[in-house]
């Protein structure tokens, strides 16, 4: 074992040690042991073992830790430690600007155990309410994690969007100059629209195939290197690229070709045949088929539905007419309620807003206890009177408990218009339990909706592992709506499962969980994923205009 990796054990054991606020004084001789082992000249591995505790800044008890790790390869009392810390929390430790001190306030105040929950928590403004950290830090440390996640060469689809759009402009404005009557669509992952992106693909259909080729290698927004079949890059932040050249008259078939997936590519093209074709609907059509959006082309049930022409008109953004699920200052939320509904209704033209602030168990997130909801509910009726027609309904998102239960009583879940149930504690349950769990809340009378369904969080954290079809099945017998969550970390319900639903006659909501008003504008995120699920706007909740939700949600107490 080298000195650096004698090194990195004791600083590791250090830091935990702190974290579990053991001995300062201990703490203090393992880390200076730490610096002193990583700079010595020569190799510990090689040092009689009697003669290790004399050197400079290690004693015997020092000694004894390095013994067993030169032996053993391990250290029994670092295992013991990291068994009683998160594995989550020691990710942490890495993540640069925030050492232990920090990271025991966000783990044991906040009650943050994954750097998918801390990073969710800077989106939400929420590390700022805690001892020792500002805004500033607050910043740096999501800029922090997002350059960890970036790391590893994959990207949330709201992460690389401005980056795409901004690149494919700078592309067709260089294309002018170059080869003025070439096209170019951006294809791949990107124009399916897909949660995750691993890289984009761009398409060029050019007149002067070898001319713009030549040309490529100097476009001065990207270092571009010629590969065999398309030019290539990879930026600084870690996202690979893909430019490919080809043919004018081929344009729309590579463009086919390299947006949806292999299978549904390969499907399509044996009975469309190999082209040329002037557009994409071309080639759609002498394959027998309806036109198939680039969302849809994922391999699933698409390209029956289009031989039947049985495809869904997919919903837009602007089908909705309201947002559901949302945050005030009542609770964790960044604007005021009246901020919040006036944003609703003066710059989205929505007709509604549903307000769910945080319940009393979420005391993390400022949780409203009864007299708060009380209070909350006086300023709804006020504000809707100021604000009509455009209304406030009164909701609340409940923490489903250990049990499933709902952590209001019935007298108070029934002065809501609606409830939106979500899981947010205790996520480490076996798939029975977690759907056990689910499934007692689907069937509470008061549920209205059930929020993002497997809690998880994109690139950061799995979702709790649930029987998906006995939760869907649940919502269709008990009248539940479930979330398509559009916080772009979150897109859950995953959009896999849309269908199902759907099938069963189950409505879906496109939810921003919106914690400051330019939170609503996720939604155009959920519904990128709503699209993909197949999902239209007769299936979505609010896509329902305000006198249709009202009626829903009497309907639903009116059955209670």
């Amino acid at each position: 074992m080298e000195n650096k990796t004698i090194a990195r054990t004791l600083r590791l054991l250090s830091q935990l040690m702190e974290l579990h606020e053991e001995n300062p004084f201990k703490i203090k001789s393992v880390a200076n042991a730490y610096f002193k082992i990583d700079k010595l000249p020569f190799a510990l591995k090689d040092k009689p073992v009697d003669e290790i505790d004399q050197v400079d800044g290690i004693g015997k008890s020092l000694a004894a830790k390095i013994i067993e790790l030169l032996a053993t390869g391990e250290l029994q009392e670092l295992n013991t430690i990291l068994q009683q810390t998160p594995e989550g929390v020691v990710e942490m430790l890495g993540i640069k600007g925030i050492g232990p001190k920090k990271i025991l306030i966000i783990w044991r105040t906040l009650g943050i155990e994954t750097i998918g929950e801390l990073y969710y928590a800077c989106n939400e403004n929420r590390l700022i309410e805690a001892k020792g950290f500002g805004l500033k830090t607050q910043e740096e440390i999501k800029n922090a994690i997002e350059f960890k996640l970036a790391a590893n060469g994959r990207f949330l689809f709201a992460q690389v969007e401005a980056f795409t759009k901004n690149l494919q402009a700078q592309i067709s404005e260089w294309l002018i100059n170059v080869d003025n009557h070439s096209l170019m669509g951006v294809a791949g992952q990107f124009r399916r629209s897909c949660e995750i992106i691993d890289e984009l693909e761009f398409v060029i259909g050019a007149e002067h195939v070898e001319e713009v080729q030549k040309n490529l290698e100097s476009f001065e927004p990207l270092s571009l290197i010629a590969g065999e079949d398309a030019f290539i890059t990879t930026t600084e932040t870690g996202l690979r690229i893909k430019i490919f050249v080809v043919d004018k008259t081929e344009f729309y078939l590579e463009w086919f070709k390299l947006t949806g997936n292999p299978e549904h590519v390969a499907k399509v093209l044996e009975l469309a045949g190999d082209g040329p074709f002037s557009n994409e609907q071309e080639i759609y059509s002498r394959a027998g088929l309806a036109f198939i959006e680039p969302e849809l082309r994922e391999d699933f049930d698409e390209i029956e539905l289009a031989k039947e022409n049985k495809l869904p008109v997919l919903i837009t953004y602007d089908d909705l007419k309201g947002s559901l699920h949302n945050h005030s200052t009542w609770s964790d939320g960044i604007h005021t309620l009246e901020q919040m509904a006036v944003y609703c209704k003066d710059v989205l033209n929505l007709q509604y807003l549903g307000i769910c602030d945080h319940s009393k168990t979420a005391v993390y997130a400022k949780g409203l206890n009864e007299q708060c909801v009380f209070g909350q509910q006086q300023e709804i009726d006020e504000l809707n009177k100021k604000l009509a027609p455009f209304k406030i309904f009164k909701g609340i998102e409940s923490d489903i408990l250990t049990d499933g239960s709902l952590d209001y009583s019935d007298d108070v879940l029934k002065t809501f218009d609606f409830v939106v149930a979500s899981v947010h504690s205790n996520l480490r349950m076996d798939e029975a339990k977690a759907t056990s769990r689910l499934l007692k809340a689907i069937e509470n009378p008061y549920t209205t909706i059930l929020g993002h369904p497997t809690g998880r969080l994109l690139l950061s954290r799995a979702g709790y592992q649930i029987d998906y079809k006995k939760i869907i099945d649940a919502c269709a017998a008990n009248n539940v709506v479930i979330e398509i969550n559009a916080n772009p970390l979150r897109l859950d319900l995953d959009w896999r499962w849309h269908r199902y639903a759907l099938e069963k006659g189950v409505l879906l909501s496109v939810n921003p969980d919106a914690h400051r008003t330019e939170g609503f504008h996720d939604m155009k995120y959920g519904i990128l994923v709503a699209r993909k699920g197949g999902l239209s706007a007769d299936k979505c909740l609010n896509a329902f205009s305000l006198e249709e939700i009202a009626t829903f949600f009497d309907n639903k107490k009116f059955r209670v």
